[in-house]
């Protein structure tokens, strides 16, 4: 390479590193319209709030959905494939599908993710090869709900979004699961560079405190890429945190339902208020091809 095209390649990554990439989450595993009506349940509402968020400045959509009653999690895998295609239909958003899995019972326990159950469920959305998907490493008290996410089960996640050029979003709601990540990096079932998302303040994880953030983005590997968010009223001091240590945001109705205290939000309103925040700090806003460049997803 030539010292003219080696200097043009360094200038450009250099423009990537000032960019801020923006992640929508809709809506989540336990939102409802009774909470807040702005939640977009149906395919057709979460492709034109997501052509929205894209407009006001989301480079990723993160998408999950719910059985017909609005309330309960789904992986209805045609419901995911028709918003995609409606999504792609008005705009080039990232797509990020979540792997979460369903809610099922045993006595008075709730479990998401699988509880003697065929895992399949959980990951028969990637042969939909969405150029992202959310990676979950620990098992958890979600709340009063237990979240399974066995090494075994992580594992064969790993090696079905390699097969598929998934690119995982790692999300770690405690500590352990960056050690957790570690580990699947060293054994080889997650590849390099990863991108991590700290998950801060559900009940039975870290706290959304500023102190933790500043350790737990200590811990992520040199060459990876991170972002991170705080639920409720820990919002926006996560959010302007994780931008003064140069962390990557996600906003959404899956984490905040209200843009102040006593005042519904929407998620246009959630990026909106993302984009000023990010301009503040002097960085410019990631476009969708930008994230794609910076996360080393495929080309399009």
């Amino acid at each position: 390479m030539s010292k003219k095209n080696d200097k043009t390649k360094t200038r450009g990554a250099n423009n990537l590193r000032n960019k801020t990439i923006i992640t929508c989450a809709l809506q989540g595993a336990y939102g409802s319209k009774e909470l807040n009506p702005n939640i977009p349940i149906t395919p057709n509402e979460l492709a034109e709030d997501a052509y929205n968020c894209w407009k006001a400045g989301a480079a990723i959509i993160h998408l999950h959905m719910k059985k017909e009653d609005g309330k309960a999690p789904s992986m209805d895998v045609e419901k995911f494939k028709l918003t995609r295609e409606l999504i792609e239909a008005k705009c080039n958003a990232v797509v990020n599908m979540t792997t979460s899995g369903e809610i099922s019972s045993k006595g008075d326990c709730k479990v998401i993710g699988s509880f003697h159950k065929d895992d399949s469920v959980r990951t028969d959305l990637l042969r939909l090869k969405p150029e992202m998907a959310s990676f979950n490493v620990g098992t958890m008290n979600f709340g009063r709900i237990v979240y399974i996410n066995s090494v075994p089960f992580t594992e064969k996640l790993a090696n079905d979004m390699n097969e598929f050029g998934v690119k995982p979003e790692v999300e770690c709601f405690d500590v352990g699961h960056i050690r957790s990540a570690e580990a699947l990096i060293k054994s080889g079932h997650l590849k390099t560079p990863v991108h991590f998302q700290l998950c801060l303040g559900i009940p039975g994880g870290v706290a959304a405190t500023i102190e933790n953030l500043v350790y737990m983005s200590r811990l992520i590997p040199k060459d990876s890429t991170w972002s991170a968010f705080g639920i409720g009223s820990s919002h926006i001091p996560i959010m302007y945190s994780t931008l003064s240590l140069g962390g990557h945001i996600r906003v959404g109705l899956e984490d905040n339902l209200y843009y102040e205290k006593g005042v519904l939000a929407t998620n246009v309103q959630l990026v909106e208020r993302a984009v000023k925040a990010a301009k503040l700090f002097g960085n410019d806003i990631a476009t969708s091809e930008d994230a794609r460049n910076m996360l080393g997803l495929k080309e399009r």
